[in-house]
């Protein structure tokens, strides 16, 4: 068959071929808004653990794989491409909106049946791929069937890569969109609508442009549909672009964890890391696209492109270690969380931009190395791709799970650039004019030894990220040297830091934030937690502790003499093995206590799973503010709750003042209530001052003997108890009383404009996120105590107590 080029007639006309690019741009944006939905709801279900993020990202991008190998097998070469690609567009707009409504199913037939261990694992795959195949078996085939419209000659070729760019200019938009607006605004079910709407307009776009292709296209004996062979040292360039699939993907679960350290770890720093990290991929696909038309040498370009991404991996390395941590920027200086986007868009860009670029260009590359005149372009593209995204599944899966909770983060840098210099090696190699080098005047072996030294020298010279970033994060430059680090470690879910100030105050950190402290506010905080609802419980035997953290919360159900069982559910493993002891006096050596057992998963994935009831449950997940943790929030987890409280059980949940804004503060208390009418909050405050609150829920309306309580603390098998409650500054009933600060019917007023944070829309993360650097705790905090009144029907007490109590509640909103 004879070599053709673009204005032939076998492939599409020149002036179309702009138009299929944008086809293209509309499928990205699609994808990713679909992508970022599907996550969302099926974190809700199997759990968002590093397991579960690793099994929702291997069937994804494993329906892709497969989407892009089955395609030119099974529709025959002679079809209308744009009309194939009609269809596709339109398949995956239908089950895009079946997956919303069919979703829901899947996690009633998945709870009833999951257990925990390998058979858990499974089980989360199957549903994973149950609800994700379908469309990502036609995402993956979009590519190889709009690339039959192009035939496999250097320009044909060259306009594949640039098809690829411009679906991730696509994805880059629907990120974007996404993140910033349709999930901010509106919630999952208009941000479906949305992409399938996207997916018919493109449909009905390239129906309108199917009939302008040339006829010769659409003569089935033009391509050889039993072609599958292999240009000479094609499966080189296999390996390579797989393995350069995989260091891509590996590396984006890398450095998003770091930089989430520095930047907070917002639903909005993840939507502006993965923009960017799209951006650079879909520019340095159309770069590769325009240099694999004029380069007569394809393989050596490629070669090249992985061999400075040694470089480009170095760099990332040594930014995210050695500069950006400590530019002097000062989050806090600015309440709008726009200027801090800004800034936080510019780090990306300078620190992860350049390796994206060169990943990107690596697949049009390797599509014009492997390429031959005359091949089915569908099949072609396929391949390519395929091999490409079984690298990206490894990379995702491997890194995600295993790679970074086992060698580190610095470790697993090195071997990405190991093996970027390899498959750089590789690929030169299969040139054939580097060869005929290589082998009369030495010249290639003397390049390969240099590239090989310098591929050394840059691994063994890569910075680990310090204990500082991963304890101050975002704050490190105002933090550096203020204390001591006393262990830091990368977990396969989260990285954690001990630290520990000239004073001799211990720090918990979290992803670069103190979680809990042995500060006197931060104790206080941990130990009502777990005393109120122990104390205020008339037998409470059963106690379930949400979030491990420094472990105290746990520890004050251990001085509790009617306490028999204590379940610690923490997604870190990290945490109770190693974080809790550096608190052993304060959380009276929890985790070695007889009654405790550790169960190491998503929090709502065990209560969603689990069929065992408690009568106590504290509930003190991390900060609303961090992607994710607003699943820990919403109407559906309180309910779930309720459901496995006995008769007469208590839920204790923490709501931070601080960090926050008075929207998302309002968001979280009116969410609870909606569940819980009866709750009450409990104020933490610093000399009056707002900090933090506890809010006490209960599926019975809430009574407290006040005498009894009194006679409670002062029974000898309650003396440890008593004990505890003195350490924090609260040495009588009253004391611990006296933090009352209102319940559901006296905030009513307050709350009457909170918009209630669903598992659909998740409102709270965007609520919260953009008051991350707000400091206004005590102005929230006495709007609160505006409203309160006293409840004379809540507290059951005698005059003189009563009064004692009033006078102290008076004093405290007196203070503010």
């Amino acid at each position: 068959m004879r070599p053709t080029t673009v204005g032939d007639p076998t492939s599409a006309p020149g002036h179309l071929l702009p138009w299929l690019t944008v086809l293209f741009v509309g499928s990205g944006c699609a994808a990713l808004i679909y992508e970022i939905v599907w996550f969302q709801m099926l974190q809700l279900v199997i759990g968002s653990s590093a397991v579960s993020l690793g099994v929702l990202l291997g069937t994804f991008m494993g329906g892709m794989c497969l989407g892009s190998l089955l395609l030119p097998r099974w529709i025959a070469a002679g079809r209308n491409p744009l009309r194939v690609y009609a269809a596709l567009e339109i398949g995956i707009g239908l089950i895009g909106m079946t997956v919303l409504f069919g979703m829901p199913l899947a996690g009633t037939l998945y709870s009833n049946w999951v257990g925990y261990g390998i058979a858990g694992t499974l089980l989360r795959g199957v549903v994973a791929a149950v609800c994700l195949l379908p469309p990502t078996l036609l995402m993956g085939a979009t590519l190889p069937a709009i690339a039959r419209a192009v035939d496999t000659t250097r320009q044909g070729v060259s306009w594949l890569g640039f098809f690829y760019g411009g679906n991730f200019a696509g994805a880059v938009f629907g990120c974007l969109l996404a993140g910033f607006y349709l999930l901010r605004v509106y919630d999952l079910v208009v941000a479906t609508y949305v992409a399938a709407s996207i997916n018919f307009g493109v449909a009905f776009f390239a129906l309108l442009l199917s009939s302008r292709l040339p006829a010769a296209i659409l003569v089935a004996d033009k391509r050889d549909e039993t072609i599958a062979r292999l240009v000479p040292g094609g499966w080189r360039i296999y390996v390579v672009i797989g393995v350069s699939g995989m260091c891509a993907l590996a590396a984006e679960v890398i450095w998003t964890r770091l930089l989430s350290l520095m930047l907070g770890g917002t639903v909005y720093t993840f939507s502006i890391i993965l923009a960017v990290f799209l951006a650079g991929l879909g520019l340095g696909s159309s770069m590769g696209a325009w240099f694999g038309r004029t380069t007569l040498r394809p393989r050596l370009a490629l070669g090249i492109c992985q061999m400075l991404l040694t470089v480009a991996i170095a760099w990332a390395a040594w930014q995210l270690a050695c500069s950006l941590p400590y530019w002097p920027i000062k989050p806090i200086l600015s309440s709008s969380p726009w200027f801090n986007f800004q800034l936080d868009l510019l780090r990306c860009l300078w620190c992860i931009f350049p390796a994206a670029c060169l990943w990107g260009a690596s697949f049009p590359l390797a599509l014009a190395s492997v390429a031959e005149p005359g091949d089915d372009s569908g099949r072609l593209v396929g391949r390519v791709y395929a091999a490409n995204t079984v690298g990206a599944i490894i990379g995702a899966t491997a890194f995600s799970i295993l790679m970074i909770g086992w060698i580190g983060t610095q470790q697993s840098q090195r071997l990405l650039l190991g093996l970027s210099a390899l498959s750089g090696m590789l690929a030169i190699g299969a040139d054939s004019g580097f060869a005929h080098s290589f082998a009369r005047r030495g010249a290639g072996a003397g390049a390969m030894l240099g590239s090989a030294i310098l591929a050394c020298w840059l691994g063994w010279s890569l910075p680990e990220a310090p204990g500082e970033l991963i304890a101050h994060g975002r704050n490190l430059p105002s933090e550096t040297g203020r204390a001591k680090i006393l262990y830091h470690g990368e977990g396969m879910n989260s990285s954690v830091a001990v630290s520990m100030t000239p004073d001799g105050v211990r720090n918990f950190h979290v992803s670069g934030k103190v979680e809990a402290s042995s500060e006197p506010q931060d104790m206080r905080l941990q130990k009502m937690l777990g005393h109120i609802p122990a104390l205020l419980h008339p037998h409470p035997r059963s106690v379930l502790v949400v979030g491990c953290g420094a472990g105290v919360t746990a520890g004050t159900f251990v001085v509790h003499p009617e306490v028999e069982r204590i379940v610690i559910c923490e997604i870190e493993p990290l945490i109770p093995k190693i974080v809790v002891t550096y608190f052993g006096k304060e959380n009276y050596d929890v985790v070695n206590d007889k009654r405790v057992e550790i169960i190491y998963d998503d929090a709502r994935h065990f209560i969603l799973t689990t069929r065992e009831k408690f009568d106590v449950i504290t509930s003190d997940p991390i900060h609303p503010w961090v992607k994710g943790a607003a699943t820990l929030y919403t109407k559906e987890y309180f309910e779930l709750c309720r459901k496995h409280l006995n008769p007469g059980g208590m839920l204790s949940q923490w709501v931070p003042l601080y960090e926050s804004n008075a929207e998302a503060v309002m968001s979280q208390l009116a969410t609870l209530f909606s569940v819980f009418p009866e709750a009450s909050v409990w104020g933490n405050s610093i000399a009056g001052s707002g900090y933090d609150v506890v809010v006490l829920s209960q599926t019975e309306p809430l009574k407290v003997d006040v005498e009894g309580l009194i006679e409670r603390l002062n029974r000898d098998d309650h003396r440890d108890v008593s004990e505890s409650l003195k350490e924090v500054g609260l040495g009588s009933a009253l004391d611990l009383l006296g933090n009352y600060a209102g319940q559901a019917t006296d905030l009513a007023p307050w709350l009457k404009d909170a918009l209630i944070n669903h598992d659909l829309n998740l409102r709270l993360q965007y609520l919260a996120g953009m008051g991350l650097n707000n400091y206004n705790e005590a102005k929230i905090y006495a709007q609160m105590l505006s409203h309160r009144k006293f409840p004379e029907a809540v507290f059951l007490a005698s005059d003189k107590s009563r009064q004692a109590l009033k006078r102290r509640l008076d004093r405290v909103k007196s203070v503010e």
